[in-house]
């Protein structure tokens, strides 16, 4: 059953893990998606909500804050991870937008790589990409 926050955006089974968000219409590349939105965290709050949880809806703003997309309705926190990403972020005064990476068209899924994450290194991916690293995070240089 797909839940629709908006016009441009729907909330859906993903092939990736869980539900999904995905697009209703044509977001060129370049071309602004969504913001991600949701409860304003310390990084300390961030890491305690962290421990123990399978499912983490946290995305950092800098050191010392994060977003918790957990609270509140927003289908940007829905969005997957994959190690072939047709998204980016940015944060601009505060706020974590999301971006097309490329053209991304009507029924598409929109992913991002979410590079590092509260979840352990070891976090198998299930992205299915070809170029699938197998785990969440970026492996540390």
């Amino acid at each position: 059953m797909a839940n629709n926050f908006s016009p441009e955006l729907s909330v859906k089974r993903s092939p990736i893990n869980g539900r999904g968000c995905f697009a209703n219409i044509l977001f060129p590349k370049r071309g602004k998606i969504a913001e991600y939105t949701g409860e304003l965290i310390s990084r300390r709050e961030a890491a305690r909500r962290a421990k123990g949880t399978r499912k983490l809806r946290i995305c950092a703003i800098n050191y010392y804050w994060s977003i918790d997309g957990s609270r509140g309705e927003n289908p940007a926190r829905y969005i997957n991870h994959s190690c072939t990403p047709n998204s980016f972020i940015r944060v601009i005064y505060g706020h974590i937008i999301f971006f097309a990476l490329r053209d991304i068209l009507p029924g598409q899924e929109i992913t991002l790589d979410y590079v590092d994450t509260h979840h352990s290194d070891s976090k198998g991916c299930t992205c299915q990409s070809p170029a699938c690293r197998g785990t969440i995070n970026r492996p540390k240089k």
